[in-house]
């Protein structure tokens, strides 16, 4: 009987590291296709999964931070989305390639034009983005998700460091080092601006087919080490079992 609990208990433990595994990467996150160079241009794919068996994720509203201004912010346009990009003045004018810049892009906003993330799916809204900052090691993008039954997931809780992750972690964007030419990189972002025009206006990518092959790493882990987790205890309690048989 003992053995047969311990088998049993492990098979539990191994299926809640798999339910963990899907829920604590399902938020609003930020990714940059390549680096994103202090200094340089990039482009940041903000990733939107619908947590929700029964509504669908219908606007985005990310907000940009006020303490590192970015003064070029360009988003590709999405089929079946609308965008609205809002600047406001800037306390402190940025300089940038000799020329002063006294506003900035404070948020962007996409609103679905027909069904949105529907349940099941992610949706990747991208963003090219410069000049980045110099005097920091990364940015915070406090991002609003509205789903389709009114409700409203407020992803504003900026992570600290040594500290468990939040309820609602905010969408952090980590810096690479500089690099010794920022117009290089602004020619790398200009190529990937116009790869990524193109794409999409070939169409949307359908989501579900991206998330089959895009699945987090870490949750892959987790869940394979469940899955082991799980199979030893059985395999324990088999033995065990035969034994006093023996």
């Amino acid at each position: 009987m003992k053995a047969s609990r311990i088998a049993a208990a492990t098979a539990v433990a191994g299926t809640a590291v798999l339910a963990l595994s899907g829920t604590a990467f399902a938020h609003v996150s930020v990714q940059p296709e390549g680096t994103a160079a202090k200094g340089g241009y990039a482009v940041i794919d903000f990733k939107v999964p619908n947590e929700r068996d029964d509504s669908s994720t219908t606007k985005l509203e990310v907000n940009f931070p006020t303490d590192h201004p970015l003064a070029s912010v360009m988003p590709q346009p999405l089929p079946g989305w609308s965008v609205k990009v809002t600047k406001s003045k800037l306390d402190k004018p940025l300089t940038m390639h000799g020329e002063k810049i006294d506003e900035a892009v404070t948020k962007v906003t996409w609103t679905a034009d027909g069904k949105g993330v529907e349940p099941g799916y992610f949706q990747k809204f991208p963003l090219s983005v410069g000049a980045l900052p110099e005097d920091t090691d990364q940015l915070v993008f406090k991002a609003i998700q509205t789903y389709s039954d009114k409700e409203v997931v407020r992803w504003i809780e900026v992570p600290q460091e040594g500290q468990d992750e939040p309820e609602n972690p905010a969408p952090v964007l980590e810096l690479s080092a500089a690099t010794d030419d920022h117009h290089g990189a602004s020619a790398a972002a200009d190529k990937t601006d116009a790869k990524a025009e193109a794409d999409g206006k070939s169409g949307q990518t359908a989501a579900g087919e991206d998330s089959k092959g895009g699945s987090d790493t870490t949750a892959r882990v987790l869940g394979v080490a469940g899955i082991v987790l799980g199979a030893a205890g059985v395999a324990y309690g088999v033995l065990a079992g035969r034994r006093r048989a023996a």
